[in-house]
């Protein structure tokens, strides 16, 4: 009966002691009930790269965030058209091929400054010099026509002079023409000379074309009937040699 009694009391320490564990919130692993949140924390590492992706976005700062910029940046190159493909380089060519494509014209009294010198050598020589105040290229076409004051006939053509090419002027050039004033033979009666008129031909050499420069001559100028004007030169020298 004392053997049965000292079993009994054993066991029931031993259940008393398993209850006041159950009351403290133990388990086996010897943690006690305050320690729940430690399960989101298992979950957490059991999913490594998860883990590794927000350490890695902590270092850098937020990778994803430098995205944006990155795209924003290529647009607004893609926009100058400094990449040679875009629409913006596209116009300029386009622009520039236009400016360029302005079509040749004559040369008349209303695209052009025309003057009118007195030289030293060759003596009794005017100079006529026609500069290209237009925006587009000018043929200066054969010789200039000349009337002096009030001329009935066209001042006479040195066909000698015709040079080998078209005298063409770029905006801003000149040709050249000189005026013998007194030819062969000596002797010939000379007309005082106030005003000349400058007269343009076109390309089929059939009379004027345009308007004409109308210009006053050097003071004392006297002009004869068998004097001359040379066919417009590229060059000044050129037309001084005759």
């Amino acid at each position: 009966m004392r053997k049965h009694i000292r079993t009994t009391a054993l066991a029931a320490t031993a259940l008393l002691a398993a209850l006041s564990l159950t009351a403290c919130g133990g388990d086996e692993n010897g943690n006690d009930g305050k320690s729940g949140a430690a399960a989101p924390a298992a979950s957490s590492t059991a999913n490594p790269d998860t883990g590794k992706a927000a350490e890695d976005a902590k270092e850098t700062g937020g990778g994803k965030a430098d995205a944006p910029a990155e795209n924003v940046s290529t647009a607004a190159k893609g926009s100058t058209g400094r990449s040679g493909s875009g629409s913006g380089s596209g116009k300029s060519s386009s622009g520039a091929t236009g400016g360029g494509s302005k079509s040749p014209v004559t040369c008349t009294g209303s695209n052009t400054k025309v003057t009118v010198t007195k030289v030293s050598r060759p003596i009794n020589h005017l100079l006529l010099t026609a500069t290209n105040t237009g925006s587009a290229t000018c043929y200066a076409y054969h010789a200039p026509a000349l009337r002096f004051d009030d001329a009935q006939a066209a001042f006479p053509v040195l066909r000698d002079s015709i040079p080998q090419a078209v005298v063409t002027l770029e905006p801003g050039q000149s040709a050249y023409a000189s005026i013998g004033l007194s030819g062969e033979p000596d002797g010939q009666e000379l007309h005082k000379g106030t005003h000349l008129a400058v007269y343009f031909t076109g390309k089929a050499n059939q009379g004027s074309t345009g308007a004409a420069a109308e210009l006053t001559l050097p003071a004392g100028t006297s002009w004869g009937d068998n004097g001359f004007v040379t066919y417009w030169q590229s060059e000044m020298d050129d037309a001084l040699t005759y």
